[in-house]
């Protein structure tokens, strides 16, 4: 039988950890932001790092952005037959994946490989002591370590969200136009008179910029964070992963809600 008060206690105990997370979280994210400056000065170690998190990330981006833009080509293909609307198969496949699909799926997948590889990174440092190395020989490891990393995703991040989604028009342009038959120029007129830059392709922009921030931010501070032990490493990653996907889904809501209600 289950103890009230041993249950109340568990709870409360988990709620004044979550707050003490949370504060300690907002003040690490101070502290890269101060960093910021004196790090970027120094940007081959960012540049570094956008080519860790961007460019290493590249064949899993553009092969799932294909393969989305190949099921939205056969899924909206489908019903827009049923209406007579076939040639506006480019611009439903268009505005999916600039306004929604394309930020989403690309930010899972930055989560997946690169914020894992980040934790993963840092945490082992963390392990090995190398970050209380650093700070002996006067070396501030936000600067030298978290900060080159946290810019480094965040700049990849809508870099990767563009590829992801022309890569998935291209797809539904396969699928679409080569394999079903659908007309070449209707195809293109139509996506282009209905895409606006400044409303669609900007709003998917602004979503994957926060989304890369709030990826890097999660996977920095968890390896930072993480009890320097192989166990404790592996629980920072997973806890990158979730976290993550559900900090971008959350955030996808909130942008969204505020995008529509500009046009409104």
């Amino acid at each position: 039988m289950l103890n009230p008060v041993n249950l109340l206690r568990q709870l409360g105990s988990r709620m004044v950890e979550g707050i003490w997370r949370l504060g300690y979280a907002t003040r690490f994210f101070g502290a890269v932001l101060l960093n910021s400056g004196a790090a970027l000065r120094r940007y081959p170690l960012t540049l570094r790092e956008i080519y860790f998190s961007g460019v290493l990330s590249l064949i899993i981006i553009m092969v799932s952005g294909l393969f989305v833009g190949l099921v939205l080509g056969l899924q909206g293909y489908e019903i827009l037959q049923r209406y007579g609307s076939a040639e506006q198969l480019g611009t439903m496949v268009a505005l999916s994946l600039l306004r929604e699909l394309g930020p989403v799926v690309a930010a899972l997948l930055f989560a997946s490989r690169a914020g894992s590889a980040i934790t993963a990174e840092i945490g082992l440092m963390k392990a090995t002591e190398q970050l209380k190395a650093m700070d002996m020989m006067a070396v501030d490891p936000v600067a030298r370590v978290v900060v080159p990393r946290f810019w480094g995703g965040v700049i990849a991040m809508p870099i990767l969200a563009t590829l992801f989604s022309a890569m998935g028009i291209f797809g539904g342009w396969l699928i679409g136009v080569v394999a079903i038959g659908v007309d070449d120029g209707s195809f293109w007129s139509q996506m282009q008179a209905s895409v606006e830059f400044g409303h669609d392709v900007w709003n998917g922009l602004v979503k994957s910029f926060v989304f890369g921030a709030a990826v890097a931010l999660i996977a920095v501070f968890e390896g930072y964070d993480s009890e320097p032990t192989a166990e404790g490493v592996s629980r920072a990653i997973t806890r990158t992963v979730v976290t993550s996907a559900l900090a971008i889904l959350a955030l996808d809501f909130v942008l969204t809600s505020f995008m529509f209600r500009g046009t409104s």
